[in-house]
């Protein structure tokens, strides 16, 4: 008998957190460095290998960092929302490019366009790392005292812009372009 209560307790303890877990989103997944100061970086530019950008760039501004590879489904679902975005003038937008082929990330760019402001090559993908990344696209809202507001992990579009973005935006004025 208390074989049988056992199971039925381990039952009622795995649908309770099936139950939880189909109430989640699978975009957002905590990150520890949301309201910590966004890893600092100087990369070389996609376009201009000689150049770099990284957080020096955009201090004191609001900006959103956004993770991207040729080789990434998602970004290439994303891509025309960020032209989108980006031709809104609300807040720029600086690419990393991330574990890719430079070749391939200038082709991406003159074929589809480009939202950036500048893109850095994170070739060996070290600062995906510092960032958090589990894969790409990831998009960050770093505000202009270079503190992490927000992370929207997977194709960015309309509904996840008004819902996460836009307000962390208004509630810093200051920091918007």
């Amino acid at each position: 008998m208390t074989r049988y209560i056992v199971l039925i307790a381990a039952f009622l303890i795995m649908l309770a957190i099936f139950v939880v877990g189909l109430d989640r989103d699978p975009s957002e997944v905590p990150s520890p460095l949301i309201d910590k100061p966004a890893p600092e970086y100087d990369l070389p530019r996609v376009r201009d290998p000689a150049a770099t950008v990284g957080s020096k760039d955009y201090a004191g501004q609001m900006v959103l960092v956004n993770i991207w590879a040729t080789w990434c489904v998602g970004c290439r679902q994303e891509h025309e929302y960020l032209l989108e975005l980006a031709g809104r003038n609300e807040v720029p937008i600086y690419g990393i490019n991330w574990r890719d082929q430079r070749e391939e990330a200038l082709k991406w760019l003159e074929v589809l366009g480009d939202p950036y402001v500048a893109s850095a090559y994170d070739e060996d993908g070290r600062i995906g790392i510092d960032w958090g990344v589990y894969g790409a696209p990831e998009t960050f809202l770093v505000d202009g005292k270079d503190t992490i507001l927000h992370k929207h992990i997977g194709p960015m579009h309309e509904a996840a812009w008004q819902r996460d973005f836009l307000p962390k935006i208004v509630a810093h004025p200051g920091s918007a372009r």
